[in-house]
């Protein structure tokens, strides 16, 4: 069945999408954003959509209004959910769009979130299946990250920095464009370096804490030298022990 993709508007739609937090992160009630933060962030322009299945939500992106520095508006996206039962299932795909279609008809062109470097199912959505571009890197942006391995409880987690990419989706670009109506794109662009990531973090960091640890700071200090160099990240290479991200001169794509 085709899920329905609607705003969320009750104090029910909201107290579910904190369920669908705590289900798809394993993330402790500190990390979790509550119900006021998301009736808030409505109020001031931003808005949550769901996608049900049988009354039921099975996903959710959350948007919020943000400001660029000459006060011209844009979208944040700051998390996505899906239930556990329905990942896979081209939900968050169609969530993403749905957040796309909404975005364009307030006259936005452009939206913004972050991801673990190190999730490759992650990297391979966003750049492969959405478009967006990378041209920054956040520092341990929220801290010591709780969700490297959700299995296991708060006090046995390894805790490791929470090292992100930053997404650039600019809605209206031809990649984009075609990829929302179902087209094939390919980037036809030189790739100029490659970043290679294990292809089973959660398996290393469970394994052996302190290769995962190396691993981290190689990509880190790997993706600043090249996006300082002036270089983007526009695509991701699947494989089987070692995934890459691809790296573009920014004026070829």
């Amino acid at each position: 069945m085709e899920p329905v993709i609607r705003e969320c508007t009750t104090i029910e739609d909201f107290d579910n999408c904190i369920s669908l937090q705590r289900e798809a992160f394993g993330l402790p009630d500190i990390e979790i954003s509550p119900r006021r933060h998301l009736i808030v962030s409505r109020q001031a322009g931003g808005w949550t959509l769901g996608a049900f299945v049988d009354e039921r939500m099975v996903g959710f992106v959350h948007h919020l209004a943000g400001v660029r520095p000459d006060n011209e508006l844009f979208g944040y996206s700051h998390m996505m959910a899906v239930a556990k039962d329905h990942q896979n299932k081209g939900i968050g795909a169609r969530l993403k769009w749905a957040q796309r279609a909404r975005a364009l008809q307030e006259g936005r062109d452009f939206i913004k979130w972050t991801w673990d470097p190190m999730q490759s199912r992650n990297a391979h959505f966003n750049l492969n299946r959405l478009g967006v571009t990378v041209e920054a890197f956040g520092d341990n942006f929220y801290g010591m990250d709780y969700n490297s391995d959700p299995t296991q409880t708060e006090d046995d987690r390894p805790g490791l920095q929470s090292d992100r990419l930053f997404a650039s989706w600019r809605l209206n670009s031809d990649r984009v464009q075609k990829l929302a109506a179902g087209e094939e794109h390919q980037i036809s662009a030189k790739v100029v370096r490659s970043i290679a990531v294990p292809s089973e973090w959660a398996v290393l960091v469970k394994a052996d804490l302190a290769t995962a640890r190396t691993e981290q700071a190689r990509l880190r200090n790997e993706f600043k030298k090249a996006l300082a160099e002036g270089l983007v990240c526009a695509a991701f290479e699947r494989g089987r022990d070692q995934s890459k991200y691809l790296m573009f001169e920014k004026e070829s794509i």
